[in-house]
């Protein structure tokens, strides 16, 4: 009876990751299926791979011999498989990153990746919420108040909040002081419902009542209604910069809100690292982690 490489590959993953739900979205397949092929793996090597509770799994002793003996294997072989596609055809990398970071810091300065590397083929995937689930990309840009256990990450910046408006309402509120707060309404991403409060406190206004807070839970969404008018709005830096250096915002007032919220750049742990993958890697911290 021949061993299907298949079986091996999620019987790694598994180990991995412990678990055989996500092994199976790394896999594109099933839980049953993945679960399935190991069942067939223990029959055919007369061994118990892992111990099944009703919510986890772990490794058995023979199970994690095993994976020790076969994981450096299967990655050679994946190495191998990937070395001969790249000589056939253009490498491709995939990243995973919010919305508003690809759209004000990564495509303004992508060409200069593209033309460099015209044999790479690159992914683009843009998830709106912290909770929307990349790992099944290459690379990933998340937002966290605490370095990402999870894969490889690195440090990019740290973000702080600054309240802005458009020309019109500079003008005509710019000699009131802190008046126009309670008069004006506020506007903030709703993952931060308590920005404005909290900004307020930090710069030490008493009497801070505002009339109406709006929450929108897209960030250009925020610096657009911002630019329209709307209000007054708290806007990440230095991520938000161009919309101030082209005149579509303005700073309404100087103090600024620090936060432990900081970008990182992480590399999946079942991402098979190669050259044009740790170029990519490298270019995305060189270009943005001196920005903090």
């Amino acid at each position: 009876m021949h061993t299907p490489i298949r079986g091996l590959r999620s019987f790694c993953v598994a180990a991995r990751t412990l678990s055989f739900k996500k092994a199976a979205e790394q896999l594109y397949l099933t839980p049953s299926a993945v679960s399935h092929q190991i069942k067939q793996l223990e029959m055919q090597l007369g061994l118990s791979l892992f111990h099944r509770q009703t919510r986890s799994i772990a490794l058995t002793p023979a199970g994690k011999n095993f994976y020790e003996a076969v994981a450096p294997l299967i990655e050679d072989l994946s190495n191998m498989i990937n070395q001969f596609s790249q000589q056939q055809q253009n490498q491709q990398i995939s990243i995973a990153l919010p919305e508003f970071f690809a759209s004000e810091l990564l495509m303004p300065k992508l060409s200069q990746w593209t033309q460099a590397h015209p044999e790479i083929n690159l992914q683009v995937n843009t998830v709106r919420t912290r909770s929307e689930n990349a790992s099944h990309t290459d690379l990933s840009v998340v937002l966290s108040q605490h370095q990402p256990t999870e894969g490889i990450a690195r440090a990019l910046f740290a973000l702080s909040y600054l309240p802005v408006a458009n020309r019109e309402l500079l003008k005509t509120w710019q000699r009131d002081n802190y008046q126009c707060l309670n008069q004006v309404p506020l506007i903030l991403h709703r993952a931060r419902p308590w920005a404005w409060h909290q900004w307020a406190e930090k710069v030490g206004i008493d009497d801070f009542a505002p009339s109406q807070i709006l929450q929108i839970d897209s960030m250009f969404g925020v610096a657009r209604a911002a630019q329209q008018g709307m209000g007054i709005a708290l806007i990440p830096l230095p991520i938000s910069q161009s919309w101030l250096d082209d005149g579509g915002l303005h700073m309404m007032f100087s103090q600024q809100l620090p936060t432990r919220d900081k970008y990182y750049l992480v590399q999946h742990e079942a991402t098979v690292a190669n050259s044009a993958l740790k170029s990519f890697a490298e270019w995305i911290v060189k270009t943005f982690s001196h920005m903090s």
